[in-house]
């Protein structure tokens, strides 16, 4: 793989956990938690999904990348599921 297209996903890695770090902070700012959790949940998805692609080569595998994009995204609204059950503020 091309050192240019794992620096830029290492970039955008590092640019999405600032991002994340962020969100965090303004929580205390009258952002809806609810709001919160499944933008910083949606933000790790995507993380997964750059290291999945780029960093294993699963992008030269559509079936697979298809495959742990399905069980990713059940994954992460089972997170969020179980967070809204829990009543957690």
């Amino acid at each position: 793989m091309a050192l240019r297209t794992l620096t830029q996903a290492w970039i955008t890695l590092v640019v999405l956990s600032i991002v994340t770090t962020g969100l965090t902070l303004v929580s205390e700012h009258g952002i809806s938690r609810k709001l919160l959790i499944a933008v910083i949940l949606a933000i790790a998805a995507v993380k997964a999904r750059i290291i999945l692609t780029r960093y294993l080569n699963l992008s030269q595998s559509p079936f697979w990348t298809r495959v742990f994009d399905i069980i990713g995204t059940v994954f992460f609204a089972l997170l969020y599921g179980i967070y809204l059950v829990g009543g957690a503020a």
